[in-house]
């Protein structure tokens, strides 16, 4: 029955391709995952994996390819899947990408590579990113763990954060032989990926999986470390032969007015971090109180990803009314379209063009309002949206029990002053110079990649650039 499917697949037209219906991956309903931490997604079934990936018309110049930031193989994969080969779609997948089942969740494909798929111009799109995970998961369930370790180069490299950025680097130095040590401040590997995303986006075992991967291939992680704080840049340079920095750019933008330091006011990583955090994995001033008391009334302050993400978690908690504050329209949202549409769907609410200007505590110093005021769109500023202009006389003030403020994230200022000291070269906020195509730094041996050098963006652009960081490091290893 496969094979007669897997023949007919191969021989359909590019006409009959366009004729098959989309197969959207199975949810869990809205009223259900409302209540529960689990991965929304449920997988596909083999047969849908395989008539979704028919769709494709095997474009003689697939643009989905060059808008993904790793330059996946898509098409290749996808004739693969539609021959029911879904180890070796992986395998394609995992030429050009360290994070596969890791990207394919949390890459938000509907303005990269299916954005450019030709045939969402006509139909729907083809679901790029969830096919990718899906053969993904095939291979963590049946695939080999073995590895041929490659012989040993004698040289040894350093990677500062063991995030996207850093698990990438470690990963391809690993691969070409080389000994490596990562050093990481919290309990455990993964930076963001355990720390900043929600479980139901990102399941903790699928960053474990990665974790376990690069041990067996001989990675050694330092956690608990700060370096900087329990040991110097200088001490790690002069201990390694090269090193890597992809410390991310975890530092909360602050919300500057009256009444924000009131308790039940997070900052969005303290509100990820104690609710999504395996208490066996924080920090132990960071254990309680878990969960965070929400109260029935939780306002969300910002617009991006972490806000949804925010959000979604809030809703989990059985907050009664959890409600995004957000200061432009949604056209000026900068996050996840698709995550916007499951949270809304989830019950949450989203007002626009508002701001908060202060914040009013009870008598024993806890928020219980927040006073917003409207604004108005004006001329494009330096992020190239329009300014929002507050509308004088407007304010008006919102009953709140919780206040989560998700204004996105800085560099960490005491990083760029310790660079500097060392001859690192900074810019904007703190962020290191590193040359886009081989990661080198100002110092010589030393090279960055990620959110530490672009400012907060995607896991696949740190992944790409780090990749790039690690083949440069590789030849200057080697004395090439």
């Amino acid at each position: 029955m496969v094979m007669a499917k897997e023949k007919s697949q191969k021989l359909l037209s590019r006409k009959e391709r366009l004729k098959i219906p989309h197969q959207p991956m199975p949810t869990q309903p809205p009223e259900t995952r409302i209540h529960n931490f689990d991965e929304i997604y449920l997988g596909y079934s083999a047969e849908a994996a395989m008539i979704e990936a028919t769709r494709c018309i095997d474009c003689p110049n697939p643009s989905c390819v060059q808008a993904c930031p790793a330059h996946n193989d898509i098409p290749r994969a996808l004739r693969l899947i539609a021959e029911g080969n879904f180890l070796g779609a992986a395998a394609v997948y995992e030429k050009t990408s360290n994070l596969s089942q890791i990207c394919s969740r949390v890459c938000p494909q509907e303005r990269l590579c299916e954005e450019a798929c030709v045939i969402g111009k006509r139909n729907e799109t083809i679901a790029l990113g969830k096919l990718e995970m899906f053969v993904a998961d095939y291979k963590r369930e049946h695939g080999t763990s073995v590895f041929t370790l490659p012989t040993p180069t004698g040289k040894r490299a350093a990677v500062v954060g063991a995030g996207p950025a850093g698990l990438t680097v470690a990963d391809e130095l690993a691969k070409r032989g080389h000994a490596v040590t990562v050093f990481e401040k919290w309990p455990y590997p993964g930076g963001l990926l355990i720390y900043g995303i929600p479980r139901f986006k990102l399941p903790l075992e699928v960053v474990r999986t990665k974790v376990r991967e690069l041990e067996q291939k001989g990675v050694k992680f330092r956690c608990n470390t700060q370096v900087g704080k329990d040991i110097s840049l200088a001490e790690i340079k002069a201990d390694f032969d090269a090193v890597f920095i992809g410390i991310g750019a975890n530092e909360p933008v602050p919300l500057k007015v009256p009444g924000v330091d009131l308790e039940g006011i997070y900052t969005a990583n303290d509100w990820l971090v104690r609710v999504h955090g395996p208490p066996e994995l924080l920090p132990e001033d960071m254990r309680a109180p878990l969960p965070p008391q929400t109260g029935k009334r939780v306002a969300i302050i910002g617009g991006g990803d972490t806000a949804i993400d925010c959000a979604r978690t809030a809703i989990r908690l059985e907050s009664g009314r959890t409600t995004i504050y957000y200061r432009r329209t949604e056209s000026e949202m900068p996050g996840n379209g698709r995550d916007r549409a499951l949270a809304v769907e989830e019950g949450v609410k989203i007002r626009y063009l508002v701001t908060p200007v202060r914040f009013i505590g009870d008598d024993a110093g806890h928020v219980r309002a927040v006073e917003l005021i409207r604004t108005r769109l004006g001329e494009a500023d330096e992020s190239g949206r329009p300014r929002p202009i507050p509308i004088e006389g407007s304010e008006f003030i919102e009953p709140v029990d919780t206040v989560v403020l998700a204004l996105g994230y800085w560099p960490d200022p005491e990083w760029g002053k310790a660079g500097r000291e060392m001859g690192l070269r900074t810019h904007t906020w703190g962020l290191l110079h590193a040359d886009p195509e081989t990661g080198a730094t100002s110092v010589p041996g030393v090279y960055a990649g990620g959110d530490a050098v672009t400012g907060p963006n995607l896991v696949v652009t740190a992944m790409a650039a780090s990749r790039k960081a690690a083949a440069a490091m590789d030849r200057y290893l080697r004395g090439l």
